[in-house]
């Protein structure tokens, strides 16, 4: 049986606000799977539990480049924010997105290989990273990258350095760059409800039948008639569509006027938009979190081996 630690709950309720004991019992019933655990309090609390994404912990930025129509967005990653602001470090991601809108390499190996000379360090990227790495005292690393060449024009909007969002589209500029911060702030996963991945339609459709069975099992509890299969079908067919129409950019009301959807403005603004791509630092990476008190029990016991 898997051990629950404090460290695990604590993480689960950073994450979610979730009570403590729920994020233990969900741990535990989870077997000390996060993700697993993360879903079991969706089903029991709802939105509650539902801040995960918004709580990204790796340290890092992303940055952009567009020569004409042609582009990239680049994510660089550290070990604290201290380093994410450091010159050397941003003067480095900056100019790698510029090599990889120059030069097409065809993947981070590609890139690093590419000829490039900062603070007496070369004369390729990858040099200049371990030389910077040395200089500096930290790891850090190029995570991700992708490059724009098909789309009629490009926009970038990057909010502060920690999101960045790339859009290609054809019509007005100040259209699509709204588009680009609504990106930022709404976070949709697709163009269209249509172009949703599956598998976050089916966790998304586990999650409203869990529900389902939960509101079931307390109507039995309360001794009050349980839902027909069909209405409980309705339910989670219903929760399935919100879902899509709430990560979809399209569907989504446009931030700057909620009367509207993004489609609309988009209609209304004589603006077509084929793609868009987001970055936000650190994503799916899972951070380190130190736990002191088994830090400073090890440096005791270390203490006590050398005497």
């Amino acid at each position: 049986m898997t051990a629950i630690t404090a460290s695990m709950v604590a993480e689960l309720r950073g994450k979610t606000d979730a009570p403590m004991m729920e994020c233990k019992k969900a741990l535990t019933e989870a077997a000390g799977d996060m993700s697993r655990a993360e879903e079991i309090l969706r089903v029991k609390l709802g939105n509650k539990a539902s801040k995960a994404a918004a709580r990204i912990t790796a340290e890092g930025v992303v940055t952009s480049c567009i020569e004409g129509n042609v582009g990239a967005l680049l994510e660089v990653n550290c070990e604290t924010d201290f380093v994410s602001k450091n010159d050397s470090f941003l003067a480095l991601a900056g100019a790698a997105a510029q090599l990889i809108v120059k030069h097409n390499p065809a993947d981070l190996a590609a890139m690093g290989a590419l000829a490039y000379s900062q603070d007496g360090f070369g004369p390729t990227v990858e040099d200049v990273r371990k030389g910077l790495i040395g200089k500096i005292g930290e790891n850090m690393s190029f995570r991700r990258f992708k490059r724009f060449a098909t789309a009629p024009k490009l926009v970038s909007y990057l909010h502060g350095t920690r999101i960045g969002v790339m859009v290609e589209f054809s019509g007005e500029d100040a259209a699509a760059k709204d588009v680009a911060m609504h990106v930022a702030a709404m976070k949709p996963v697709s163009l269209t409800s249509n172009e949703v991945p599956t598998e976050l339609i089916e966790k998304e459709r586990a999650v409203a039948v869990g529900k389902a069975e939960a509101d079931r099992l307390a109507a039995q509890e309360a001794g009050k008639p349980a839902q027909s299969a069909e209405i409980v079908a309705k339910r989670v067919e219903g929760a399935v569509q919100k879902y899509l129409k709430e990560v979809s950019l399209f569907n989504q009301p446009f931030v700057k006027n909620d009367k509207q959807t993004v489609e609309q403005m988009l209609k209304a603004a004589g603006t077509t938009v084929s793609g868009f791509t987001l970055y936000v630092v650190g994503e799916g990476i899972e951070k380190k979190v130190d736990d002191f008190a088994a830090e400073v029990a090890a440096q005791v016991a270390a203490a006590k081996a050398a005497q």
